[in-house]
C-alpha cells in the first residue's frame, strides 16, 4: 500500500486542537503509521499573521495521489477551512508532502510538494517520523531550523 507523507498546519483559533483533529481525521483515509509532535513556527510567505502549529503524519492509503488530494481537500472543508488568500490564515491545512517515491507534476498536484525542501516547518516534523528527510532538514539554514520549535 502506498505511503503518503502528510503535512498539517493551522494558525486560527486553537491551532493545536485543529491539527490534532486533522491527525485523527486522516485515519479515515488509511492507516496512520506515525505522527510527529506539534511544532510552532512563524508564518511563511505572508508573515504578518499568527504563528502556525505544524505536524506530519505517515499514512498508508489505498488512494491514488490525486484521490488522496481530493479527500484531503474534503477533510479541510469538513474541519472548518474556508478560502482566504494564498498563504493566508487557515483553520487547517492538509498537504501531500510526498507519496511513496512518486514524482508528479500535474495541474493542482505537485509531489513531492514543490517547496518541501525550503520549509523548516514542514521538514522538522517530517524528519522526526521519517529519517529519510533528516539530511534535508539539516541542510536548511540554522536560523530557519531554530525558528521551528517543538510544542511541549
Amino acid at each position: 500500500m502506498p505511503l503518503a507523507r502528510i503535512g498539517l498546519g493551522s494558525n486560527v483559533g486553537d491551532a493545536a486542537a485543529h491539527v490534532r483533529d486533522g491527525m485523527a481525521a486522516l485515519a479515515r483515509l488509511g492507516s496512520v503509521t506515525a505522527q510527529s509532535r506539534l511544532y510552532r513556527s512563524p508564518a511563511w510567505g505572508v508573515t504578518d499573521q499568527a504563528p502556525f502549529i505544524n505536524a506530519a503524519v505517515l499514512l498508508e492509503t489505498a488512494l491514488a495521489a490525486r484521490e488522496l488530494l481530493t479527500a484531503l481537500q474534503a477533510l479541510e472543508v469538513e474541519l472548518g477551512r474556508v478560502a482566504t488568500y494564498r498563504w493566508g490564515p487557515r483553520v487547517i491545512d492538509l498537504d501531500i508532502l510526498a507519496y511513496d517515491d512518486a514524482c508528479i507534476r500535474e495541474p493542482g498536484l505537485s509531489v513531492p510538494h514543490e517547496r518541501l525542501f525550503e520549509r523548516a516547518f514542514a521538514l522538522a516534523p517530517l524528519a522526526e517520523i521519517d529519517a529519510a528527510y533528516g539530511a534535508a532538514y539539516q541542510a536548511l539554514p540554522a536560523a530557519e531550523r531554530a525558528a521551528v520549535v517543538a510544542v511541549p
